[in-house]
């Protein structure tokens, strides 16, 4: 298998040949908590789309939604997952992307599947795509190890990244039985509000 994450052909490989387990096969249940407390429409990024469950979640609350992946194999499967939704998942490049800014930026196991190295390049990345006032949102992977992907991150490495341009507003643990078992018990859902 091709062992470099920030190239498409490594998440190809994954998913042709179903070595997935990142993937949940489900929305979080965190996710549809906290989109039933926000019922005004948003315009919505969901990066590493993948399978396409969150993409279809926000689209199906009324969300402006767009998700992206640089992998055909994963697009294929969030095609399969959307259905009649289909065209809101496209082929693109998350640091390429040219986009109007978005209300939110969704974060699954999209930054823990970057290179360390990229890191700092997402962080700059992030508030570019987003509103001022907009959010990003989601779960984060917090680990010390040294190996991925998953690559784990500190609070504090987050916080160097992207807490000059946001401020955390939500901040939770996620029960072990909301995880997948690569990610269980590491996993926060945070919210992040770029700052004006």
């Amino acid at each position: 298998m091709a062992s470099d994450s920030s190239r498409p052909d490594f998440w190809e490989t994954r998913y042709r040949e179903g070595v997935t387990p990142w993937d949940a096969g489900r929305v979080p249940l965190k996710l549809q908590q906290w989109l039933i407390a926000r019922p005004d429409p948003m315009r919505v990024l969901v990066p590493g789309c993948g399978s396409g469950y969150e993409v279809k979640l926000f689209a199906e609350r009324g969300n402006d939604v767009l998700g992206i992946d640089f992998s055909d194999a994963a697009l294929e499967a969030a095609r399969r997952t959307l259905g009649p939704l289909a065209g809101r998942a496209r082929k693109a490049d998350f640091f390429a992307l040219e986009e109007p800014p978005f209300d939110l930026v969704y974060e699954r196991t999209f930054l823990c599947a970057l290179p360390r190295a990229r890191w700092p390049e997402w962080g700059r990345r992030i508030p570019a795509l987003l509103r001022a006032g907009g959010l990003l949102a989601g779960f984060f992977f917090f680990d010390d190890n040294e190996r991925g992907p998953p690559f784990g991150i500190s609070q504090r490495r987050l916080d160097e990244l992207i807490g000059g341009a946001f401020a955390l507003e939500e901040d939770e643990a996620v029960a072990p039985e909301q995880s997948v078992p690569v990610l269980r018990g590491r996993e926060r859902w945070q919210v992040w509000k770029r700052r004006l």
